[in-house]
């Protein structure tokens, strides 16, 4: 086993700068090859010799001192059997991971609930027509999921965090809260479909939530007065009754009733009609599509008794709509509709 070379003799050796491994001992070597001076741990091991780099020669930073030093603590790793190679091999793979690790997290950090929704909210708005709709959106989640989760990761949402936002009011404003659940599921099932999450959506309504929440349109129908209720269905054989009956009514709330069932239409279709969409001589009506749910323009062919209550309209025609607020010009309200309807099941109920 060759002598350990004193801090003299290493010194000898830098100035002399022959080319060549110089063995300073406990298995260490100084490399000299042209102007490198690089120190190196040479070791055998299961009858195999294998070299370790220590790094360059540095008057400061890596001298001999330093050198020793690691070469002490590999010699112990083999006393022990291990294989310095090894541990240094696996040292690099727990490097990278950690470092693999703190970039996933970083990644998670930068990828709010709140980044997320704005992401969401871009994507979806374009392909949306309703402009109340595109701003009720995002401002309900601003309003009940931001003071929540917005600055969380969106990888660290759980249903705990979805039940915080809607318990408080999934039994006061149940249309409300049943649509901020679907935009905090929407916005995490972009996070899913970008690779940012792996866990199920804690706002999924069916298979999760539905075993922890009364369904809105439950809660929803449990706060409406019976009165206030939808309208049941009027069996079909007392239809003919029922139209004399509501002929008969006088307003301009039993006239709009009468043509809605005549038309199959909706009400907010029939309230806001307006006479250039109506072509007595043809007996027809012709909804555009800004007026139609489905944005597409709605072709209805008159009967004889629409015709004949239009006509009847026609001579009191005060403005361009056709089911006009006499007061004011506009078209009916809804309530216009809507109280005939009630007073005509009130009767209905008490003629029964």
């Amino acid at each position: 086993m060759a002598e350990k070379i004193t801090q003299k003799g290493f010194e000898k050796i830098l100035r002399e700068g022959l080319e060549k491994p110089h063995n300073l001992g406990d298995k260490l070597y100084l490399v000299i090859k042209g102007n490198s001076r690089d120190f190196s741990f040479r070791y055998t091991l299961h009858k195999k010799t294998r070299k370790y780099s220590l790094s360059p020669y540095h008057a400061l930073t890596n001298t001999l001192s330093h050198a020793r030093k690691r070469a002490t603590e590999l010699n112990f790793m083999l006393a022990q059997g291990l294989d310095p190679h090894k541990k240094r091999q696996l040292e690099i793979a727990l490097t990278e991971k950690a470092e693999i690790q703190k970039q996933a997290q970083d990644a998670n950090r930068e990828n709010t609930f709140q980044k997320l929704a704005y992401e969401t909210y871009q994507q979806k708005r374009s392909g949306w027509s309703n402009q109340k709709h595109n701003k009720q959106w995002i401002r309900s989640l601003e309003a009940y999921a931001f003071p929540i989760i917005g600055q969380l990761p969106i990888t660290e949402v759980t249903t705990d965090h979805v039940l915080a936002i809607l318990n408080p009011i999934w039994n006061e404003i149940p249309e409300t809260a049943d649509r901020v659940r679907g935009r905090i599921e929407a916005v995490i099932t972009r996070a899913d479909a970008l690779g940012l999450r792996t866990d199920k959506n804690p706002a999924q309504w069916r298979g999760h939530l539905s075993g922890l929440l009364t369904s809105a349109a439950k809660v929803k129908q449990a706060k409406v007065p019976k009165e206030e209720r939808h309208h049941p269905a009027l069996p079909h054989e007392q239809l003919v009754q029922f139209m004399n009956t509501l002929s008969q009514s006088s307003g301009m709330g039993a006239s709009a009733l009468q043509v809605c069932i005549l038309c199959a239409t909706r009400t907010t279709e029939t309230l806001k009609a307006t006479w250039k969409e109506i072509d007595l001589d043809k007996a027809l009506w012709v909804i555009p599509a800004n007026r139609m749910k489905g944005k597409k323009e709605h072709k209805i062919p008159l009967s004889t008794q629409a015709v004949a209550k239009l006509r009847e309209l026609e001579q009191l025609r005060i403005s361009e709509y056709v089911f006009p607020n006499l007061s004011n010009g506009n078209h009916l309200s809804q309530a216009g509709m809507s109280s005939v309807l009630k007073r005509l099941n009130k009767e209905w109920r008490m003629a029964r």
